[in-house]
C-alpha cells in the first residue's frame, strides 16, 4: 500500500490534535462546573449541637424528638410518667413525644431541600441533529453541549446565600422548640389551676347541698319560710352546675396538656401535684427584659437574618439583570461532503425589550417587605415586653392582696360567724354563706396564681428566654385538701338537729399557707355552752 504524502499526514495529525484540544476544553468546562457545584453544596443535617446551644442559652431542654425511636428514650419517658408530672417534666417528655416538634423537623427538611437545590447549577444540555440533503446524497450531523453561563457566574454568591439561609432555618427551628416548650408549660399551669378550681367548686357544691338539706328539715319543722327554702335550694343547684362545669373544664385542660405533650392511651394516665409555685419576691426590670428580647429573641434574629439574605439577593439580581438566559457550549458538525467542523458556542440574550427590571423590582420589594416586617416585629416585641411585665406585676399584686388581706378577712368572718351562731345570734345559713365566701376567696387566690404564671410564660415568649427572676421561686400554694380542712371552732349544729356540721369534714386545724401569718386568726378560748335550741317556728335568722 502506497504511503500518504507527508503534507496530508501532517494535516491529519494537526486536525486530530485540534479535535483532542477542543474535546479537552469541553471536558474541562464540564469538570469545572461539576467541581464548583460540589464545592458549593451545603452539608445536609439539622446540626443538633448548634440548635441545642441556642436552646441551652435560653434555659430550654435539648432536642430529643429526632431520636425518639430508641429504646433508652422510651424507658426514660416511662420513668418520667411514673412520677408526678411537673411543668419541667412535661416539657422534657414533649421534647421526645410531641408531634408538633416532628412537624417542625419535617419543615426544616423542606427548607434544607430548598437550600440544596439553590446551590446546584442546571444540568448541561446535549443536543443532536441530523439534516438530510434535499435532491442529493449526504446528510449533516450536528452534536452540541451547552451549559447556563449565569449559574456558573453567580454560583459562589448563591452558595453564600444558601449558607446564610441555613443558619436562619436553625434559628427558626430553635424558636419553634422554645414555642412548643412554652405551650406545654402553659397547658400544665392551666390544667393544675383548672383542677384546683374543680376541687374547690366540688367542695362548695357539697356544702351548699348540705345547706339545702338542712333548709328542708327546718322548713318541715316550720322554722323557715318557703322563700328561704327555695333560696337555699337554688343556691345548691347553681353550685352543682358550677361544679360540673369546672370538672369538665379540668378534664378538657388535661386533654389539651396531653395533646401538647404527645400522650394518649395508658401514657395519659399520669398524676400531678395540686400545688402551684408562689410568685417570685421581686419581678424583673422591664428595661433588662427589653434588652434580652432585642438581643436574644430567636424570631427577631431569624427575621434579621432573612433581611440580610434578601438584601444580598437583591444586589445579586441587580448586577446580573442583563445576562438573561446566557449559555456557553461546544458544537461539532459533520457536513454533507464528509468534512467536520467543531468549536465553542455562546448564546447571549440581547436585553432590548426585557432588561430584567421586573426581577430587580421584585427582589427589592421582597427586601423592603422583610425589613418592614422586622421593624414591626421589633416594635411589637418591645411593646409586648413592657405590657407583659406590667401584667405580671399587677397579677403579683392581686395574689398578694388575696394572701395578705382578703383570705385573712374571710377566715376571721367565718370564725366570728361561728361564735355568733353558737350563741344563736345568726342562723346556720349565714354561717354556711360565710364559709362559702371563704372558699370563693381561696379559689380566687388559686386562680390569681395560675393567671400570674400564665402571664409569666407569655412574657417569656416575647423575651425569648427564661426570666432571670425564675431562680428566686420558692414555696408553693397550699393543696386543696389543706384549704378544705376546717380551722378554728368547729361548726356545732347539734342544737338544730343538723346531720352535718357544714360543707367540710372533721374539725381538725388547717395547715398554714406558705408565707401567710394566721396567728391573729387562731380560735379563742373555750366559750360557754350555747343556749338550748329555739322552739318550733323560731330560728335565728329566720322569720318569727
Amino acid at each position: 500500500m502506497m504511503a500518504a504524502p507527508p503534507h496530508i499526514v501532517e494535516r491529519s495529525n494537526r486536525a486530530r490534535r485540534h479535535m483532542l484540544k477542543q474535546t479537552g476544553q469541553v471536558l474541562t468546562c464540564v469538570g469545572v462546573a461539576m467541581l464548583l457545584g460540589g464545592c458549593a453544596t451545603v452539608q445536609p443535617g439539622l446540626d443538633p449541637p448548634q440548635i441545642n446551644k441556642l436552646l441551652a442559652a435560653r434555659g430550654a431542654p435539648e432536642l430529643g424528638w429526632e431520636k425518639n425511636t430508641s429504646g433508652a428514650d422510651a424507658a426514660l419517658v416511662t420513668q418520667w410518667l411514673g412520677e408526678p408530672m411537673t411543668a419541667e417534666r412535661a416539657v422534657r417528655v414533649a421534647m421526645l413525644r410531641s408531634p408538633r416538634l416532628q412537624e417542625e423537623y419535617a419543615k426544616l427538611g423542606l427548607a434544607r431541600a430548598d437550600i440544596m437545590e439553590a446551590v446546584q447549577i442546571a444540568n448541561p444540555r446535549f443536543s443532536i441533529g441530523k439534516l438530510n440533503a434535499l435532491g442529493g446524497p449526504g446528510s449533516q450531523l450536528a452534536l452540541g453541549l451547552t451549559m447556563p453561563l449565569v449559574d456558573l457566574l453567580v454560583l459562589p454568591a448563591r452558595a453564600r446565600l444558601a449558607r446564610s439561609d441555613f443558619e436562619r432555618a436553625k434559628l427558626a427551628i430553635a424558636a419553634s422548640v422554645l414555642g412548643v416548650g412554652f405551650d406545654v408549660e402553659s397547658a400544665w399551669y392551666a390544667y393544675v389551676g383548672a383542677q384546683q378550681v374543680a376541687d374547690m367548686r366540688a367542695a362548695v357544691a357539697s356544702g351548699m347541698a348540705t345547706s339545702a338539706e338542712l333548709a328542708r328539715r327546718y322548713y318541715a319543722a316550720g322554722n323557715i319560710s318557703e322563700l328561704q327554702l327555695k333560696r337555699e335550694e337554688a343556691a345548691a343547684s347553681q353550685a352543682q352546675i358550677d361544679a360540673a362545669r369546672a370538672a369538665v373544664a379540668a378534664r378538657m385542660a388535661r386533654l389539651q396538656l396531653n395533646t401538647a405533650i404527645g400522650l394518649s392511651g395508658p401514657d395519659a394516665e399520669w398524676r400531678t401535684s395540686d400545688r402551684l409555685p408562689l410568685p417570685v419576691a421581686t419581678e424583673d426590670d422591664p428595661v433588662l427584659l427589653e434588652t434580652m428580647a432585642n438581643q436574644g429573641n430567636l424570631a427577631l434574629l431569624a427575621q434579621a437574618r432573612e433581611v440580610d439574605i434578601l438584601r444580598d439577593a437583591a444586589g445579586i439580581t441587580r448586577h446580573t439583570r442583563l445576562l438573561g438566559d446566557a449559555q456557553i457550549g461546544f458544537e461539532r458538525e459533520r457536513e454533507t461532503d464528509g468534512s467536520k467542523i467543531q468549536g465553542p458556542t455562546a448564546s447571549i440574550e440581547i436585553p432590548i425589550f426585557n432588561q430584567g427590571g421586573a426581577r430587580v423590582a421584585r427582589a427589592e420589594a421582597r427586601y423592603l417587605q422583610a425589613r418592614a416586617q422586622l421593624l414591626a416585629l421589633q416594635l411589637k416585641t418591645d411593646n409586648a415586653v413592657r405590657l407583659g411585665a406590667e401584667r405580671v406585676q399587677v397579677l403579683a399584686d392581686i395574689v398578694k392582696t388575696h394572701r395578705e388581706a382578703l383570705i385573712p378577712a374571710r377566715e376571721t368572718i367565718v370564725e366570728r360567724s361561728q361564735q355568733e351562731q353558737n350563741y344563736m345570734l345568726i342562723g346556720v345559713f349565714e354561717l354556711i354563706q360565710a364559709k362559702t365566701q371563704e372558699y370563693d376567696a381561696y379559689q380566687g387566690y388559686l386562680e390569681a396564681i395560675r393567671d400570674y404564671w400564665l402571664a409569666r410564660i407569655d412574657l417569656m415568649r416575647v423575651v425569648g428566654a427564661r426570666l432571670p427572676s425564675e431562680q428566686e421561686v420558692s414555696g408553693q400554694t397550699p393543696s386543696v385538701s389543706e384549704i378544705l380542712t376546717p380551722r378554728g371552732i368547729a361548726m356545732d349544729h347539734s342544737g338544730h338537729g343538723a346531720a352535718s356540721a357544714g360543707p367540710t369534714a372533721a374539725p381538725e386545724p388547717m395547715a398554714d399557707m406558705p408565707g401567710m401569718d394566721h396567728s391573729v386568726h387562731d380560735a379563742p378560748p373555750s366559750l360557754p355552752s350555747p343556749p338550748p335550741p329555739p322552739p318550733a317556728h323560731q330560728h335565728p335568722g329566720g322569720p318569727s
